[in-house]
């Protein structure tokens, strides 16, 4: 039987093998923090920065104890014992054609037998790329397709409906995959739901990276940071607003900077802004929505 420490031991490795391959390709320089949970648990955050990342998260934690009063009453359980555990990335890119990217994967569980694994990779770019977005998407269809044919078009619509910012009636980007409490009453075992996610896990980084080389170095403009610190508040009022692991680390007691790592080192708020007319700005502004098959769009 698949053991709580044993997913925690794996995605440690994750995060390792994640940071050197960033490394590699970016020259990062890593900043690590140990931290500790004073009610159980802890974690190592990692903040790099380089040639082509600006700043970026790389965090892994472990944290267990009594479950918060509010997550309880959430899940519906009394005087509960819960352990989590997983890797949560960000990467805000220097150049503003390379785009954002976030990965999560997850396992939770509580001392009454209830488990469940979640995560997923998502993307935003500053300027969109169609040909980009569809190998992104294919990427992930691919992954979901070796566990189960139904995962990708659940999960791509899944990520449409949860990174979408209500308020601002838009995508944060171009979706990608997203999942939740995949647990005790899948029709897919506990081992296979598990070698799910670490195919998630490890699709990641090359998938990234190659994005990223593709682009970096492109020549920007003053015109193109400023559209890309725009693009990052968008980013901010997500995560801030809406954003469920976020609210989940913070009711936990959770270290702050940790889970605030996901914030862009500039963003910038503009009062009424509207992109020109015919702009590569309006352009991207028009596919922030959901439902769009990119895994096809680069045909049309």
């Amino acid at each position: 039987m698949l053991k709580k420490e044993e997913i925690s031991t794996w995605f440690q490795g994750l995060q390792d093998s994640i940071c050197e391959q960033l490394k590699a390709v970016d020259n990062s320089t890593i900043i690590q923090d140990l931290w500790e949970r004073p009610e159980g648990g802890g974690g190592r955050s990692r903040v790099l920065n380089g040639r082509i990342i600006e700043k970026g998260g790389v965090n892994f934690s472990a944290v267990e104890g009594p479950l918060p009063d509010k997550i309880a009453a959430a899940l519906k359980v009394d005087d509960a014992e819960f352990f989590a555990t997983g890797v949560s990335i960000v990467l805000h890119p220097l150049n503003p054609h390379v785009p954002i990217i976030h990965m999560n994967v997850r396992y939770f569980e509580l001392d009454s037998g209830i488990w469940w694994f979640g995560g997923g990779i998502d993307l935003t770019p500053h300027y969109i790329d169609k040909d980009q977005a569809a190998f992104f998407h294919q990427t992930l269809k691919d992954v979901c397709d070796k566990a189960d044919k139904s995962f990708y078009p659940k999960f791509k619509t899944w990520a449409d409906d949860y990174f979408y910012i209500r308020h601002r009636k838009e995508t944060r980007g171009i979706g990608g995959i997203f999942f939740d409490r995949l647990g005790n009453n899948h029709h897919l075992s506990k081992d296979e739901l598990w070698i799910f996610v670490q195919n998630v896990g490890e699709t990641f980084a090359p998938l990234y990276l190659k994005l990223a080389q593709e682009k970096h170095e492109l020549p920007f403009t003053e015109e193109h940071k400023n559209w890309q610190a725009m693009r990052r508040g968008r980013y901010v009022e997500f995560n801030l607003v809406w954003d469920k692991g976020t609210k989940f680390g913070l009711d936990t007691d959770g270290r702050t900077e940790s889970i605030l790592m996901s914030m862009p080192p500039v963003a910038n708020w503009r009062y009424n802004y509207i992109p020109k007319p015919n702009s590569a700005e309006a352009a991207t502004q028009a596919l922030l929505k959901k439902g769009i098959d990119w895994a096809t769009k680069a045909n049309t």
